[in-house]
This record gives C-alpha cells, sequence and structure tokens, in this order.
C-alpha cells in the first residue's frame, strides 16, 4: 500500500512539475511576444528625413468596430480600411519642431476622402501649420479626386503622373428612392413624423425628391462647394472663381490638351508640375537623402510618427489638469455600442467617467452624427446635464455632421462651435412601422384572431395599423418632437416659437447655423478647446481624449494581429480588390439595414439623411 502510496505521490510530484515547467514556458512565450512587439513599436528617426503622410481608406474621427476585429478583418483583407484624424494631426505637430523632418509628403493614392468636408479642414490646417514652421510641403499622386485635392492644395508643390488627372465633381446628394420597390412587394411604410422639411422618411415613401428636400439640400450642398472653393482658391492663390471654372469647362480643356487632363490640370494652375513616382521620389532623395535599404527618401510614417509624439506626451502619474474630448461619431443607438456608433449606454458612460475624474475640468464632445434613437439621445443629454450640474463646463465640437440626434445631444452645451461645412439643425422626430400583410396574402397567407383591446397584436408587422395605433403613434411623436424643441429652446436660450421656426426638420449648413443661433461659433476642434479652458478657468492644461481602455491583453492581442496584417497583407495585395468587389451594392445594403434599424415598434427616431458625396 506504501508503495501504492509512493508511486501515486511521485506522480503528482511529476505533474506538478510539469505544470511549472508549462507555466515558465508560457511565461517566456509571452515575454518573447512583448519584447518582439515593443521592438516593433519603437520606430526609429533618421537625422534628416520628410514625414511621410499616407492616409489609406476613409479619414474618420473615429476607428470603427471592435479594435481586435479591426485587425482580423485586416488579417482577411475586408473593408477598405480607415485613418484616423487625430492620429495624423498629433503626428504633423508633432514635426513642427523636430529638427529631423525636413519635409512632409503627402501621398494620396489609397486614400479615399471623408464623409464631409469638416475633417478635410481641420487636418489641412494642420498641414498650413505646418508649413508656417517654414518646412516645405510636397503632394503627390496618380491622380486626385475632389478630397484627395483639397489636401494636396495645401502643399508648396503638387506633382501629378503625367497620365494622371485632378477630377474635382463638386459635391450631390442622390438618395435611393424605395417606395416602387416595396410596392411591388406589397410592403406598406407606415410613416408618422413632425416637421415640413423632415425628409428622413422620404427614401421609403417616394420615388423622388420633394421639393423641400430639393430646396435644402441645394442651399447647404452649395455651402459646402462655396467653402471648398475658398479654401483651394486661397491655398493655391488662384483667381476668384478659377476652381467652379476649371470643372464646368473641364471637357473643352482637356479636349483642347489633346486628351491628356493632367496637361489641363497643369494649365489650370492646379499643379505645380506634371512627374512620375519615380521623379518626384528623387526630388525627395534631394532634400533628404537616400534610404540604403529602400533605395527612396529617408522618411517616416505618420503613424510610426504618431506613436513616437503619443509616447512623449503620455500622462504622467501626477494629477495635472485636464480637459477631456469625446467623440461621439455615427448612428446614436441603444445600450452600448461599438465605436463608430455612439450607443445611448456606452457614451452616457463615458461622459459619466469624465464627471467623475477629479483631473478633467471641462469636456469638448466632438460629434459627427446624423442621429437616430430619441431614447439614446435623451440618455446621453441627461447625462451631459449632469456634467453640467457638477460645475464642469461642456463645449460642442461639431465636425461634418451633427443633425437630428446629433443636435439633441449638442443642445445642453455651454458652446456650440461648427465648422463652415458642418451640416445641422434637423429638429424633428418620425416612426416607421412597415407591414406586410399584404405581402403575405400575395403567398395565400393570411391572418386572422381576436383580441382583448384594440391595440392587441397592433405593433405586428404582419397585421395593418388601425385607427387607434395610428393616432397614438402620431401622438407620440408629436410629444418627442415637443420635447426636442423645449430642450434646444432651453439650451440655446431661445422661445419655443424661435426654434419651431428654424426647426421642423429643416437642415442647415454651419454658417446658416451660426446666423440663426443654433451654433455660437465657426472654427476648429482646437478652438472648442480654448473655449473650454476660457469657461473653465484654465491657463495650463492637458487634453486628453476619453475613451474605453484596453487591457493590456487586448494591447497585445492587436498589435499582434495588427503586424499580421501588414506582412499578410504585403503577401496577398490584392486581397483589398476581392474584398471590394460588393463595393458598387453597398448603397442598397446599407438603406435595407438602416430601415430595419428605425422600425422598432416602440421606438422614435431623430435622424438626418443628409450625408453627401
Amino acid at each position: 500500500m506504501s508503495a501504492i502510496r509512493s508511486v501515486l505521490w511521485g506522480i503528482l510530484r511529476g505533474l506538478d512539475g510539469l505544470r511549472k515547467v508549462l507555466h515558465l514556458l508560457l511565461l517566456l512565450v509571452l515575454l518573447g511576444l512583448v519584447v518582439g512587439v515593443l521592438r516593433v513599436g519603437t520606430p526609429r528617426v533618421p537625422d534628416t528625413a520628410a514625414l511621410l503622410v499616407k492616409p489609406e481608406g476613409e479619414l474618420v474621427e473615429q476607428l470603427s468596430g471592435d479594435p481586435l476585429q479591426r485587425a482580423i478583418s485586416q488579417v482577411q483583407g475586408q473593408g477598405h480600411g480607415e485613418t484616423l484624424l487625430w492620429d495624423l494631426i498629433d503626428g504633423i505637430h508633432g514635426a513642427e519642431s523636430d529638427s529631423r523632418i525636413k519635409v512632409l509628403v503627402l501621398e494620396l493614392d489609397d486614400f479615399d476622402g471623408a464623409d464631409g468636408l469638416a475633417p478635410l479642414e481641420e487636418l489641412a490646417r494642420a498641414i498650413r501649420e505646418f508649413r508656417a514652421s517654414g518646412k516645405k510641403v510636397i503632394a503627390f499622386g496618380s491622380s486626385f479626386g475632389r478630397d484627395q485635392y483639397y489636401l494636396a492644395a495645401q502643399a508648396d508643390e503638387i506633382y501629378l503622373d503625367p497620365l494622371g488627372s485632378v477630377l474635382i465633381d463638386g459635391y450631390g446628394r442622390f438618395p435611393l428612392y424605395l417606395k416602387t420597390v416595396l410596392d411591388k412587394l406589397d410592403v406598406d411604410i407606415n410613416v408618422f413624423r413632425v416637421g415640413a422639411f423632415k425628409s428622413a422618411v422620404e427614401q421609403y415613401t417616394r420615388d423622388s425628391m420633394s421639393s423641400e428636400d430639393r430646396a435644402q439640400s441645394l442651399e447647404y450642398l452649395g455651402g459646402l462647394w462655396s467653402t471648398y472653393q475658398r479654401d483651394v482658391i486661397a491655398a493655391r492663390h488662384l483667381a476668384p472663381g478659377a476652381i467652379d471654372q476649371y470643372v464646368t469647362t473641364l471637357a473643352q480643356t482637356t479636349a483642347a490638351a489633346n486628351g491628356s487632363m493632367a496637361e489641363a490640370a497643369l494649365k489650370a494652375g492646379l499643379v505645380t508640375g506634371l512627374k512620375s513616382k519615380q521623379q518626384v521620389e528623387q526630388r525627395l532623395v534631394d532634400l533628404v537623402g537616400e534610404d540604403d535599404s529602400t533605395g527612396s527618401f529617408r522618411s517616416v510614417s505618420s503613424d510610426d510618427y504618431a506613436r513616437i509624439v503619443h509616447a512623449q506626451g503620455a500622462p504622467g502619474r501626477g494629477d495635472r489638469t485636464r480637459i477631456g474630448v469625446i467623440v461621439a461619431s455615427g448612428e446614436i443607438l441603444d445600450g452600448d455600442q461599438p465605436p463608430g456608433t455612439i450607443g445611448g449606454d456606452s457614451l452616457a458612460r463615458l461622459i459619466r467617467q469624465a464627471r467623475l475624474d477629479d483631473r478633467i475640468k471641462a469636456v469638448v464632445l466632438r460629434i459627427d452624427s446624423p442621429g437616430g434613437s430619441v431614447t439614446a439621445s435623451d440618455e446621453i443629454y441627461q447625462e451631459i446635464r449632469q456634467l453640467e450640474a457638477a460645475g464642469k463646463p461642456v463645449v460642442v465640437s461639431m465636425s461634418s455632421l451633427a443633425a437630428s440626434g446629433g443636435y439633441y445631444i449638442s443642445a445642453p452645451a455651454d458652446e456650440i462651435w461648427a465648422s463652415p461645412a458642418t451640416i445641422t439643425g434637423s429638429i424633428g422626430i418620425f416612426a416607421v412601422i412597415p407591414t406586410i400583410n399584404r405581402t403575405l396574402a400575395k403567398i395565400g397567407v393570411n391572418v386572422d384572431g381576436v383580441g382583448t383591446t384594440p391595440l392587441s397584436g397592433q405593433l405586428q408587422v404582419e397585421r395593418p395599423l388601425n385607427d387607434e395605433a395610428r393616432a397614438l403613434l402620431q401622438d407620440t411623436v408629436d410629444f418627442g418632437y415637443s420635447q426636442f424643441v423645449a430642450h434646444v429652446a432651453q439650451g440655446r436660450h431661445k422661445t419655443l416659437d424661435e426654434v419651431n421656426a428654424i426647426g421642423q426638420g429643416h437642415v442647415w449648413s454651419g454658417i446658416d447655423a451660426q446666423r440663426n443661433g443654433l451654433v455660437d461659433h465657426l472654427g476648429y476642434l482646437d478652438d472648442a478647446v480654448k473655449a473650454a479652458a476660457r469657461l473653465a478657468k484654465l491657463t495650463r492644461y492637458r487634453v486628453v481624449f476619453v475613451q474605453p481602455q484596453l487591457t493590456w491583453a487586448q494591447e497585445l492581442a492587436l498589435e499582434i494581429n495588427s503586424m499580421g496584417a501588414r506582412v499578410l497583407y504585403e503577401a496577398d495585395p490584392g486581397a483589398r480588390s476581392a474584398a471590394a468587389v460588393a463595393h458598387p451594392f453597398d448603397p442598397l445594403r446599407q438603406e435595407i439595414e438602416r430601415l430595419s434599424r428605425f422600425t422598432l415598434p416602440n421606438r422614435l427616431y431623430a435622424y438626418c439623411f443628409c450625408t453627401v458625396k
């Protein structure tokens, strides 16, 4: 018996020893990964170099989706990618005073543009400030579209490939209208709304744009186009009207240049010269020297340089006074939502976090949102009121879009700042209830039964709405609108009649919104931060972005996944092209998804269908 015990004891000791060895091996592997990541994550800046700003995909206020899922998607070659606006700006500002950085290079071939003009204005301002430090900015592209050229115009030298083009197409809004297809499917769209200009539901109830929507769309699109032209003309020192003339006569000037759009752009003064990529690289080699490992010019990417800047500016352990910036980007939805959308619970939690942080003395809410759920918007609104009640000033900085629910959550702010190109307002409420009883009847499916009250079963999509349900829903929408108007009146110090006159779902440009009192000032995020400091009576402060914190394990996994994504992308650059095959069908898919989000029977929505292309 003692022999058996000895054997068992020996086995247990052996297993315990094996456990310790495995734990040690696991720790060594983790240590190796951490060391590897840190080694990769510490970029080196040459003694003389160019800062290479090469945005990929869309320029965004906030990277969308779960961070780990983003890395996995990159590995799988999905999506078109995103570039975070604030990383680019931080890198450019950091390079202004860095004696090693001699020139900023804008390479824009992989840039898909931005959703609106405001983010481009923020980035263009940073580029201009870099130039003001006495350093050169050089832009290159095989072709320039509208948004690419807006950034390129900020450079000292703009080089275009001889086979390329500058195609500036202005701004437009061309929604998909689904009434006919819904009629063919016998789907009834029951709409309840307030506001003569509340066009949010017209895509489901009409086959064409209403005269009201057409008028207001031309108004704010014209404001966008005027701002674009003004900024480009000032940057390139062109004659007034030069951009509009270039666009409207492009077919003729291209024909006169024997079909060369590049020559037409050169003659119009939009570019400095026509050079191939290799010729531009040689120009940069002459300025900063050659990188022996690549044969190209010495450079550091803006991504790597932003990491250096962030590491140098990381907050210390002391209680230093701060202004918190909270980014609210995307549709407003109920509950917890990932970055790139606004969750009522998740954004309220961030605002509460800023309220409870004694180091944060004021908050800037950066909004880029068409709105969404009224319930979620009100949850955020109430949390902002709590923040102000705690004695912390709140300043709103509007990006391209802060309309409907996006304006709802702006209303209580102490000050509202917007870009001239911001689209805002759209103070209105709607509800959409689709019913498919006729659709089912076409295939022989009928619904019948009994209920104990007139409302029994009224919110089932397979049954038509009766008069009681319709009246109840319209009354609810009317009440929601009255609450919206009351919130705006209180926050903007206006009467209910004054707000109603500029409400009714009307969409305004930033310039017009300032004129009618929906916006206090026109300016950039930096201006809003300075306003918050003024309201909080601060002279020294640190600006911090308030956001959910990743655990160290998530950070590590994200970095490893990102490294893998870069490797796989270089091995198979066609993966992104394959994923883009379905891109032309995105607008229809997005409309269907949006309709499904906005048809919950017990929800009201404040949403502006006013994005531009």
